[in-house]
């Protein structure tokens, strides 16, 4: 198939997932043309099945804001023209399954098929917004195959659109080839030199990841435990995050790393994967955490309790139940033989239900029931 992939390029799931479904399909012989504003980040690596388009964006003195949905419609009928695509894969809906609709106006409603991947916030958050509501409606009921990343997000898209649609879940998945637990001592000794329990985290450092609620359990869990917790990535909590840090006296065993291309070491030095989101479609970045056999400690919303199972790979608590997170945190780095049960079950799971090829495998089970309606 000539499969054409609208995405964000940046450090978000859906974009992490847009890419490495585009890598994945490529390596099975697939043609794939990532059409975006920037080379998702992701794409690491050379391949003959790939190729990126970029959409440009012109700015006139006229409009106060570029206006980039026409420009990437645009793009995908001159890309979808000239490759001869067989379907376009919007990740995200907006704006991308809107522009895809555009194309597909543009060049004929037969010789473009539309795919639409739901990821979460493009439902909860934005297309909630009264100015976006009819928009996200129309361009999920005029997709011809939608899946979304969970049972809780499908739930939501159909009772907040009142829409009738087939939508599929298709979970989120891992390379377990690649994500998987190795031997990182030196990385250990420069991040816990006395042998101290590591606690991790990984986001976009946004309000509904509530990043502070990981320092408070930190500050708890370190008086019990001599511990440090690793920060992964960057956005607008930041600041305050280091803060509060210095504010509860935690800074110096805190590490704020930044963004960082390559997880898999830091992950495999780690003991637990935080988690204590406001809203969570998935939850990416627990699963590649369990993939490197890290037990999770979340928050009980979205999809969190459909990928951990509570008292099996982690546990789950009330959303801002700081006391409760803690003491989970503390039971488990306390108990060695049930940390080692609960650590192989995470790989366990990841490996058995959410492996890159059974998932890429429901991918192109729906590409082609699309492409036979």
């Amino acid at each position: 198939m000539n499969i054409g992939i609208a995405c964000y390029p940046t450090y978000g799931g859906s974009g992490v997932v847009a890419a490495e479904l585009g890598k994945a399909l490529a390596e099975r012989g697939h043609r794939i043309h990532f059409i975006s504003y920037a080379m998702p980040f992701r794409l690491d690596s050379f391949s003959d099945n790939i190729v990126y388009h970029e959409v440009e964006i012109s700015n006139y003195p006229l409009f106060d804001y570029p206006l980039y949905t026409p420009a990437l419609a645009s793009k995908i009928v001159e890309v979808a023209q000239f490759e001869k695509l067989d379907i376009i894969h919007a990740h995200y809906a907006i704006p991308h399954a809107i522009s895809a609709y555009l194309a597909k106006q543009i060049i004929g409603k037969n010789q473009l098929k539309i795919v639409t991947t739901l990821h979460g916030t493009d439902i909860t958050l934005v297309g909630l917004e009264p100015s976006y509501l009819s928009v996200m409606k129309f361009s999920i009921e005029q997709s011809d195959g939608v899946t979304a990343v969970s049972r809780f997000l499908k739930e939501k898209t159909l009772i907040n659109y009142k829409i009738e649609k087939d939508i599929q879940v298709i979970p989120n998945f891992v390379d377990i080839d690649k994500y998987q637990r190795v031997d990182s001592p030196e990385i250990h000794k420069r991040l816990a030199s006395q042998g101290e329990k590591i606690l991790i985290h990984v986001s976009n450092f946004r309000p509904l990841k509530r990043v502070h609620d990981v320092i408070k359990i930190f500050q708890i869990v370190r008086q019990r435990i001599p511990s440090k917790l690793i920060l992964v990535g960057d956005g607008p909590d930041r600041s305050s995050c280091e803060q509060l840090a210095r504010d509860l006296k935690v800074f110096d065993d805190v590490k704020f790393l930044g963004k960082q291309i390559e997880l898999v070491p830091l992950l495999s030095t780690a003991n637990l994967f935080l988690i204590p989101s406001q809203s969570e479609s998935f939850g990416l970045s627990a699963l590649e955490a369990m993939a490197c056999e890290l037990p999770v400690i979340a928050s009980s919303v979205g999809g969190l309790p459909e990928l951990i199972v509570h008292g099996e790979t982690g546990y789950i608590a009330e959303i801002g139940d700081i006391e409760r997170m803690a003491k989970y945190t503390v039971d488990l780095l306390t108990n060695e033989t049930k940390y080692k049960i609960f650590a192989a079950s995470c790989r366990k799971r990841a490996v058995e239900e959410f492996n890159k090829n059974k998932i890429v495998d429901m991918y192109e089970e729906h590409y082609n029931r699309v492409l036979a309606k």
